[in-house]
């Protein structure tokens, strides 16, 4: 099942074009991962379907209707998005962040009412931060304040959450901490999960569908075995890989590379030496 999905997307900063007629599906009740090098639109894309910017041409659509055309309150009520690095008011204890949350359901002067109390508790105790709820958001680690915000997301009580690199920043502890939760968000209230990685590792590990970027447009889209390949990796980020299988997941796993412009280089290097000692003779 399919409820959000672009038709030739088009998105850019001025006159310059990252996303470019781009169309893809985001399977429903499924963790999605966008992989690709810098710069090839990933954060662009996510932003984009989130609609924390506008498109210049193409669609958007979920559930049938343009997101241009859902009011904000509404559209808040359907996905969350965690930015790449979130940043909270000083002094916010962490009760108060993920409180912001209820916002879209707020009416008139915006008291919390006692569901909101309740949906607010229940996001704190799901991501292992209800001992937290009354420290200052500040006084926390990276790997604490990452549950935290998405608390937050939690709180908006969506069917789809965005993130972009919720594992930037954080040790292998923390971020393989923070993807068994939003995988345990995903099985268990089958939440839509949409998220960008860079670590090709975990995106193996943890999606149910793969999207290869770059340069603005899809190269590959499947499951894990279907993208993280040589001839994929080769394409997207220029590089010779070694796959293997992790003996615990049994899904694909990058073991080393090779830069390709790296190898080509030396082979100009070792073709020229003989050349240099012969002129030298």
């Amino acid at each position: 099942m399919v409820r959000l999905y672009t038709e030739q997307l088009k998105v850019g900063y001025g006159e310059r074009t990252i996303v470019n007629d781009l169309t893809l599906e985001i399977p429903d009740q499924q963790i999605t991962i966008i992989i690709g090098p810098n710069g090839c639109g990933k954060s662009t894309l996510l932003k984009s379907m989130s609609r924390i910017i506008t498109h210049q041409s193409g669609s958007i659509v979920l559930d049938g209707v343009s997101i241009t055309k859902e009011d904000t309150k509404s559209l808040a009520k359907k996905m969350a998005i965690l930015p790449q690095t979130p940043e909270s008011a000083a002094g916010l204890t962490v009760g108060e962040l993920v409180s912001y949350g209820r916002f879209p359901y707020q009416k008139g002067f915006g008291r919390l009412t006692k569901k909101d109390l309740e949906v607010i508790d229940w996001a704190l105790e799901v991501t292992g931060t209800a001992a937290f709820k009354y420290d200052p958001v500040d006084a926390l680690s990276g790997g604490q304040r990452q549950r935290v915000w998405i608390a937050l997301a939690l709180a908006q009580e969506t069917e789809m959450i965005f993130l972009d690199e919720p594992t930037t920043y954080l040790d292998m502890a923390h971020q393989l901490e923070i993807l068994e939760l939003l995988q345990k968000l995903n099985r268990e209230q089958k939440r839509t999960i949409v998220m960008v990685l860079h670590d090709l590792n975990h995106a193996a590990r943890f999606a149910d569908h793969l999207v290869a970027l770059k340069a603005g447009n899809i190269v590959k889209t499947g499951t894990s075995e279907e993208v993280i390949n040589k001839e994929v990796l080769r394409k997207v980020f220029q590089i010779d890989a070694e796959i293997g299988m992790d003996p615990r997941t049994i899904k694909p796993i990058c073991i080393t590379y090779n830069l390709i412009k790296g190898e080509q280089e030396d082979e100009e290097i070792n073709h020229a030496i003989p050349a240099y000692a012969s002129a030298l003779a």
